[in-house]
C-alpha cells in the first residue's frame, strides 16, 4: 500500500480525530513532554515519520527541528502546521543526514512499517550525536492483554505493519546501533474493548486510566506490558 492520502482515513487512522484534546493530540502533547525531558534547549531535532507534522510543530519552540517523511503528501500538509521547522520527503531506512547531525531522534510509529527497520535504527544511530537522544515507539506484542484480543488487537490492524517484532527484539537492534537504554516503558490499554459485552465508554475508563494519566501528566509509570506500545528513551553512547 502507498501512504499517501488514502492512509490517513483507514485502517488504524479510519477513527482518529486530529482535533485539540483528542487521543492524537495528548499523544504527540506526551511525546513532546519527553522530548523537552531528555533533549536540550536549542538542540537539533529530527522527527522521522513526522506525519502531517503535528508533533514537530509542538516542538518548534524548544528545538531547532526538522521532520522528514516518505508520505510526499503528508509532507505537503505539513507546510499549513510547521512554522519553523525544515521538512522533507525520504526514507527511514536511508537518512540523508551527516553523521552525529541530531541531538535529539523521534521515531514514533514507524519501524513496523518498514521492510527493514534493523537499518533504519542503525542510520538513527549513524545522524546521533554521541550522548544524544532516541525516542521510539512501536506496537507492543509483550502486551498483557494482547491475547484477550486475538487477531482483533489494534498492531495487527494495519497491513502495512510488516515487522511486527517482541520487545527484546527492539531493544537488542536499538542496542546493537550503539544506544544505552535510559526508560523502557509502555502506554496502557486504551484499545478497548477488551470485554465483550461490556460498554466500550466503560472500559475506556476502566482499562484507559492508568494510559491517561500518564500522558496527561507526563510522569512515566507504566511497565512495559501494560499497554498497547512499547516506548524506548535511549542515549548514544
Amino acid at each position: 500500500m502507498s501512504f499517501d492520502e488514502k492512509y490517513f482515513s483507514t485502517h488504524t487512522y479510519a477513527d482518529i480525530t486530529f482535533a485539540k484534546y483528542s487521543m492524537y493530540w495528548w499523544s504527540n502533547r506526551f511525546f513532546a513532554m519527553l522530548a523537552r525531558r531528555y533533549g536540550q534547549r536549542g538542540a537539533r531535532l529530527l522527527e522521522v515519520g513526522s506525519g502531517m507534522g503535528h508533533l514537530v510543530a509542538q516542538l518548534e519552540d524548544t528545538f531547532e527541528t526538522v521532520g522528514m517523511d516518505l508520505n510526499h503528501w503528508a509532507v505537503k500538509q505539513s507546510k499549513a502546521v510547521v512554522n519553523k521547522s525544515s521538512l522533507q520527503t525520504a526514507s527511514a531506512q536511508e537518512l540523508p543526514f551527516e553523521n552525529g547531525a541530531f541531538n535529539v531522534v523521534i521515531i514514533k510509529h514507524i519501524v513496523e512499517h518498514l521492510p527493514d527497520p534493523e537499518k533504519a535504527i542503525n542510520e538513527i544511530g549513524r545522524i546521533t550525536a554521541s550522548g544524544g537522544t532516541l525516542i521510539l515507539a512501536t506496537p507492543n506484542l509483550g502486551s498483557m492483554l494482547k491475547p484477550w484480543k486475538g487477531n482483533r488487537w489494534i498492531g495487527y490492524q494495519d497491513p502495512t505493519h510488516i515487522s511486527l517484532k517482541e520487545p527484546s527484539e527492539w531493544l537488542s537492534l536499538i542496542q546493537n546501533a550503539n544506544f544505552e537504554l535510559i526508560r523502557v516503558f509502555s502506554d496502557g490499554f486504551w484499545d478497548v474493548p477488551y470485554i465483550r459485552f461490556v460498554p466500550k465508554q466503560l472500559q475506556k475508563l476502566f482499562f484507559g486510566s492508568l494510559g491517561g494519566i500518564q500522558a496527561v501528566t507526563g510522569f512515566v509509570f507504566l511497565p512495559m506490558t501494560w499497554g498497547e506500545s512499547i516506548i524506548v528513551v535511549a542515549r548514544k553512547k
